[in-house]
C-alpha cells in the first residue's frame, strides 16, 4: 500500500516533469523557427505571417531579444484574453463546448472539495476502526482519512450521506444549467452560421446493388424513374438507354429483398464488434492486474517471496508504488483509441464526427470497467489476498467493503501522471515539432510544402472525453469515501482548461464541427458517474452494519433517474433534430437578406474537390496575365503561391 511518502515521491516526480514541459515549451514558441508548430491556427486562418527578423543569420532562427525571455510565462494570460463568442467565431462550437467541461468540473469540485475537506475528513480521522484493524488488513495513512477508518454502526454514517445527498443535488443544479446553456448555444450557432454545402447533402446509404452497373448509375436511374420532372425518363437499363420493360412492382420487390440483406449485414457487423470489444475489455484486465500488483507490493511479496529484498529498497519502492503503475497503465492504454477507431468503422460508420463519438463510446466503457472498476477489484484480490485466506467466508464482504477505499492511492497516483505530466506534454507538442523540422530540412519547397507540414492537429475527442469522464467519475464517487484525492482532480481540470484552451486559439484546426452533438452523451456519463456513486456508497455502508442509516439512500438513484430523463425530454430533441421553426425563421431571414440568391448556381460547382479548386484558382490568375499581358504587370509570387484558404468538413447525421 502506498504511503503518503511515496505519494510525495509521485507528486514531485510528476511536478518537476510538467514544470519541465511548460517551462520548455514556453522557450520555444517565442523562437522564430517554431513560429509554425505553435501557432499554426493563425497561419490556416492568415491572421500571421512568417516572421521576419532583422540583423545576422542567427536571428532568422533564435529570438535574440532577451526582453521576451523575462515574460516568457505569458501565455497563460494571452490564453485567457479571447471571450467564449470569439473562441465560437474563431474555433467553432465544439471547441467552446469543449472547454466548456472543464469549466463545469471546477464548478462542481472546487466547492465540493472545500465541503469534503473541512467536514468529512475530520469526521473519517476521528472514526479509528483502522488502528484496530491494522494487523488484519494493509492500510496506510490516507486510507485513515476516508470512511473506512469510521466504526461499523457509526452515527457518523448520516454525514456521509447527507453529503452525498448535498452533493448530487449541486451537481444536478450544474448538468441543468449547463444543457440548457449549451442547448441554446447550439441553436443560436445553427441559426446564424453561413450557407454551406453539407446542409444540401444527405447520405444514403444501403443503395441495392444492380449487377454490372455501378452504384452512381443505379442512383441516375432511381432518380430518372422516379423524378421525371427534374431528370429525363427512360427504360430500365444502364443510364436508361437500354434494357427490357419490367414490372414496377416485381422490381422494386427484387431491389427491396437486397436491401433488407445491407441492413443485416449492418446489424451482424454491428453486433461482431459488440463481441469483440467486450472481449478486449476482459482481454485487457491482464495488464490492468499486473499494473495493480506494482501499486500493492505488500501483496506481491506474499505470493512471491523472493522478490522482497529489491522491492525493500526505499527509492525501489517509493518509485514502483507511486509513480510506476500510474505510468504502466497510461501505456496499456496508449494504442487503445486507435484499435476503437477501426472498429467503430467496420460497424459502418462513415461521419468522423459519429466515428469519434462511437469509438469514445467505447472507450469510456473500457475505462469504466478495466480502469476503475478493474483496478478496485483487481486491487482488492492482491491487497487483500493473506486476509481472505485466514478470515471466515462471513466477514469478506465487510473486508471488501472497508478496501474498495483503499484504491485512492492507485488513482492519484494515476491522475498526477496522466492528468498533470501528461497535459502539460500535450502543449510542448514534441512529436510534431521535430516531423515538422525535418519535414521543413528535406521535402518543404513552397508554401503550400510547409503548410501541409505544420500538422495543427485537432481535439482528440474519442480519448480526450473518455478520460475526462473518467476524471468525473472518480471525484463524484471518492467526494465521499475518500475526499484528499479531490485536489488532485481541481488541479487537473485547472491546468488542462490552461492547455486546452491555448491549443484551441493557437493550434488546433477541427477537421469537421458538429455543433456541440457530443453534449448529451457528457451528460449522461456524469449522471452515470452519479449513480455508480450512490450504489458503491449504499454497498459499502452495508458492510459497516450500518442498517439505520443505509436506507435513507435509496431514494436517491430514483431521483438522479428521474432528473436524467426530465433533461433527456426537455434538452436532447434539439441535438437530434433542428426546429422546423428555426429552419423556416433561418430561410425567410435569409430570403430576405439576399433576395437574388440562386441555389442552383451556388450548388453547381459546391461538390468540386478543394484540390481542383484551388488549381482552378491558379489558372484564372494565368489566364488574367495572357489577356492583359503587356498592360498589366505580372502577378506577384505571393498571389500565385499563396495558400488556398482551408476546408472545413462538417457531419451532421440523425442517430436513433
Amino acid at each position: 500500500m502506498a504511503t503518503l511518502e511515496d505519494i510525495g515521491v509521485s507528486a514531485l516526480i510528476n511536478i518537476l516533469s510538467a514544470f519541465a514541459f511548460l517551462l520548455a515549451f514556453a522557450l520555444f514558441r517565442i523562437q522564430p523557427i517554431n513560429d509554425r508548430v505553435y501557432f499554426p491556427k493563425w497561419y490556416l486562418t492568415g491572421g500571421r505571417k512568417s516572421p521576419r527578423r532583422a540583423g545576422n543569420f542567427v536571428g532568422k532562427f533564435v529570438n535574440l531579444n532577451f526582453r521576451t525571455y523575462v515574460t516568457f510565462l505569458n501565455w497563460m494570460p494571452q490564453a485567457l484574453r479571447m471571450s467564449e463568442t470569439e473562441i465560437i467565431e474563431h474555433a467553432g462550437l465544439d471547441s467552446a463546448v469543449f472547454l466548456r467541461i472543464y469549466t463545469l468540473g471546477l464548478k462542481i469540485f472546487v466547492p465540493i472539495t472545500i465541503l469534503a475537506l473541512f467536514i468529512l475528513i475530520p469526521v473519517n480521522v476521528s472514526g479509528g476502526t483502522l488502528f484496530f484493524l491494522s494487523k488484519e488488513l494493509v492500510v496506510s495513512d490516507i486510507d485513515k482519512l476516508s470512511i473506512s477508518n469510521v466504526r461499523p454502526k457509526s452515527i457518523r454514517f448520516f454525514v456521509h450521506i447527507g453529503m452525498e445527498y448535498l452533493f448530487t443535488m449541486w451537481i444536478c443544479f450544474l448538468l441543468y444549467k449547463e444543457y440548457d446553456r449549451v442547448a441554446l448555444m447550439r441553436l443560436h450557432f445553427l441559426a446564424s452560421q453561413r450557407r454551406r454545402v453539407e446542409q444540401f447533402t444527405v447520405v444514403v446509404r444501403n443503395v441495392p446493388h444492380v449487377s454490372g452497373h455501378s452504384m452512381s448509375d443505379t442512383v441516375d436511374h432511381f432518380f430518372q424513374t422516379n423524378h421525371p420532372d427534374h431528370y429525363l425518363g427512360h427504360q430500365k437499363g444502364f443510364l436508361g438507354l437500354w434494357g427490357e420493360r419490367v414490372d414496377s412492382i416485381d422490381f422494386y420487390k427484387q431491389q427491396l429483398k437486397e436491401l433488407d440483406r445491407r441492413f443485416v449485414s449492418l446489424s451482424i457487423r454491428k453486433l461482431i464488434i459488440s463481441l469483440l470489444v467486450f472481449a478486449l475489455v476482459f482481454f485487457y484486465m491482464i495488464p490492468i492486474a499486473f499494473v495493480q500488483s506494482l501499486a500493492n507490493l505488500e501483496g506481491l511479496e506474499r505470493v512471491a517471496p523472493f522478490l522482497r529484498p529489491v522491492i525493500e529498497v526505499k527509492f525501489i519502492k517509493s518509485f514502483l508504488q507511486g509513480f510506476l503503475p500510474g505510468l504502466a497503465l497510461k501505456i496499456f492504454l496508449y494504442i487503445l483509441p486507435t484499435v476503437l477507431m477501426i472498429m467503430s468503422k467496420i460497424e459502418g460508420y462513415i461521419a468522423l464526427s459519429t466515428l469519434e463519438r462511437r469509438a469514445a463510446a467505447k472507450y469510456y466503457y473500457f475505462m469504466l470497467v478495466n480502469v476503475f472498476l478493474g483496478s478496485i477489484v483487481t486491487g482488492t484480490a492482491f491487497q487483500q489476498l493473506h486476509s481472505f485466506l485466514h478470515q471466515s467466508p462471513t466477514q469478506i464482504p465487510r473486508t471488501i467493503g472497508v478496501s474498495i477505499p483503499m484504491k485512492a492511492t492507485f488513482f492519484i497516483t494515476y491522475i498526477m501522471v496522466d492528468g498533470w505530466a501528461g497535459i502539460a506534454s500535450e502543449i510542448l507538442r514534441l512529436k510534431p515539432l521535430v516531423i515538422f523540422h525535418l519535414k521543413n530540412m528535406f521535402l518543404v519547397k513552397t508554401e503550400r510544402d510547409r503548410e501541409k507540414a505544420m500538422n495543427p492537429g485537432s481535439v482528440d475527442f474519442p480519448e480526450t472525453l473518455p478520460s475526462l469522464q473518467l476524471y468525473f467519475l472518480l471525484g463524484i464517487v471518492y467526494a465521499v469515501v475518500t475526499p484528499i484525492l479531490l485536489p488532485f482532480i481541481i488541479v487537473f481540470f485547472a491546468l488542462a482548461y490552461f492547455v486546452y484552451r491555448h491549443q484551441i486559439i493557437n493550434v488546433y484546426n477541427q477537421q469537421y464541427e458538429s455543433v456541440a452533438a457530443f453534449w448529451p452523451h457528457v451528460h449522461s456519463r456524469i449522471i452515470a458517474s452519479l449513480l455508480i456513486s450512490q450504489l458503491l456508497l449504499m454497498g459499502l455502508l452495508s458492510t459497516k452494519e450500518a442498517a439505520n442509516s443505509t436506507p435513507f439512500l435509496v431514494a436517491l438513484p430514483v431521483l438522479t433517474l428521474s432528473f436524467h430523463k426530465y433533461c433527456k425530454h426537455r434538452f436532447e430533441p434539439a441535438f437530434r433534430k433542428y426546429p422546423l421553426e428555426e429552419a423556416m425563421a433561418k430561410d425567410t431571414m435569409e430570403r430576405t437578406s439576399e433576395p437574388d440568391l440562386n441555389i442552383k448556381a451556388y450548388l453547381a460547382d459546391a461538390y468540386l474537390h478543394p484540390i481542383f479548386r484551388s488549381f482552378e484558382e491558379e489558372e484564372l490568375v494565368e489566364v488574367r496575365v495572357d489577356k492583359s499581358q503587356t498592360h498589366i504587370p505580372s502577378p506577384s509570387a505571393s498571389e500565385i503561391g499563396s495558400p488556398s484558404p482551408p476546408h472545413y468538413v462538417y457531419h451532421y447525421e440523425v442517430e436513433s
